[in-house]
């Protein structure tokens, strides 16, 4: 769905809010990510899977750093954090680059996956990254809240179209925030 779009202005955005402001303070993160859901959904259905599996994997990833805080493990862990992340990322958008040059070097005809790049990979791989990274320089404590991790992560305004938002930055507004 692209943000111009009819279905985006005139449907899907005023069903969004006002689901998001008739419903409990308690929820509305909730409501956040499951729009979000659906508007990542809308593009690429399949992909969702991706986003909720890299979701759960940060999210974890994020509480084991904070639960092994000093030691030398919290940071064996963050290094898998980052090189899965990036390697998730990498494979989405190098497999076929890299496919290529070896047939073209090597004469070999490996086929092209031909991968569909999932929309905003980038912006969400490096937002979770953020997220563990703070977590483990302490700069925020690990989130408790799968649903408010998952929004922070899938937010739709922000997912396509950037910026990457530092945890740190967001993390209490999370739990708390004024509408002007």
């Amino acid at each position: 769905m692209v943000f111009s779009s009819l279905n985006f202005m005139f449907v899907f955005l005023p069903i969004v809010f006002g689901i998001y402001f008739i419903s409990p303070r308690k929820i509305r993160n909730f409501i956040l990510f499951i729009a979000s859901l659906v508007f990542y959904a809308w593009g690429e259905p399949f992909y969702v899977v991706l986003m909720l599996f890299s979701t759960i994997l940060n999210f974890v990833y994020g509480a084991l750093v904070q639960k092994y805080k000093g030691k030398t493990s919290a940071k064996w862990i963050l290094a898998s954090s980052v090189v899965l992340n990036l390697g998730i990322l990498g494979f989405f958008k190098y497999t076929d680059f890299f496919i290529g040059n070896i047939n073209a070097w090597f004469g070999t005809s490996i086929p092209l996956l031909n991968l569909t790049l999932p929309i905003g990979i980038s912006f969400y791989t490096f937002q979770m990254m953020s997220y563990v990274i703070d977590v483990y320089r302490g700069d925020a404590a690990a989130q408790k809240n799968f649903v408010s991790f998952g929004a922070y992560v899938a937010l739709f305004p922000q997912l396509v179209a950037g910026p990457i938002v530092r945890y740190h930055d967001v993390n209490v507004q999370l739990a708390v925030r004024k509408h002007s």
